[in-house]
């Protein structure tokens, strides 16, 4: 019986897993986590790193800081986590901070709640909030409040372009206080996840799904946006990346897209800390342009 599209629960669940195209998800998980270990490690050595900042009142909510050599205004590049929104944290996200820093700029990465521990919407709400925290820091840290830059990978991706789609105006930052989007792997119609496995610790209703989808929604916050994923994918990744792409270019927004080869979920993101890649390299002209 279908209750998604085509796909019964069992081809539904297997779409919206990753790992049904890999063979050991744990390879990558513990890449990330080993490099990330070891470029903050130096960079606290270089007093490069500014750990554990509290960007909110819970515990959860906290983010770090990289650093360029030179100590001078430049812009800064967030990078929101993946896992599903109920998995890893910042501290497996600081692979790529070194290509960042070497080109002079900034880096963050963010923590968050994760589900069960909290909703969706919160979730949502708390990267909101590092942002503004961010931005109302410049000063304090040495990056250009104008020139704040995201990228996510899968459901980090979901978190950066749902940023797109907020009123900055109530947290009494500028509209268009992110100029450039970097998303990859991304999940922006979460109908399906609210109907998969996936849902189990998030427990959507459907007026959750439906209000924190990106999907068919008029960004409020207009941008250079990048959206890419692996070729190694399930179709369903792919298909809802190729249709929000497809909606985006429609809207009039400024999209560049690839499916990039060699790459599966989980690895693709890695591509960001090399910077002649082409995910890095369209990231860098972001940033410069």
């Amino acid at each position: 019986m279908s209750i998604y599209s085509t796909f019964d629960q069992t081809e539904l669940d297997r779409e919206y897993s990753p790992s049904s195209c890999i063979e050991d998800i744990n390879v990558f998980l513990d890449a990330y986590a080993a490099v990330s270990h070891s470029v903050k490690d130096n960079a606290i050595k270089e007093d490069l790193c500014m750990q554990n900042l509290a960007y909110g009142t819970h515990e959860d909510e906290q983010l770090d800081l990289f650093l360029p050599s030179a100590r001078k205004r430049a812009p800064l590049h967030i990078f929101i986590h993946g896992g599903y929104w109920r998995a890893l944290s910042k501290n497996d996200s600081s692979f790529a901070a070194p290509m960042f820093q070497q080109h002079g700029y900034y880096f963050a990465a963010l923590d968050y709640s994760l589900a069960p521990n909290a909703t969706l919407t919160q979730i949502v709400k708390q990267n909101r909030l590092a942002i503004s925290w961010l931005f109302n820091n410049a000063d304090k840290w040495g990056f250009d409040r104008d020139k704040i830059y995201l990228s996510g990978s899968s459901a980090g991706a979901h978190l950066a372009t749902m940023m797109l789609l907020t009123d900055w105006s109530r947290f009494g930052l500028p509209q268009d206080v992110i100029k450039g989007v970097c998303a990859v792997s991304g999940i922006y119609d979460l109908e399906p996840i609210r109907l998969s496995y996936v849902n189990e610790p998030l427990q959507m209703s459907a007026k959750e799904a439906a209000g924190n989808s990106p999907m068919g929604k008029t960004l409020r916050n207009h941008c250079p946006i990048i959206l890419a994923y692996g070729d190694n994918e399930t179709s369903e990744f792919k298909r809802q990346t190729n249709e929000y792409r497809d909606f985006l270019t429609q809207s009039g927004e400024t999209v560049s897209f690839s499916e990039i080869k060699d790459r599966n979920h989980f690895d693709v993101i890695m591509d960001l800390m090399h910077s002649d890649t082409w995910l890095a390299r369209q990231v860098l002209r972001q940033m410069t342009g």
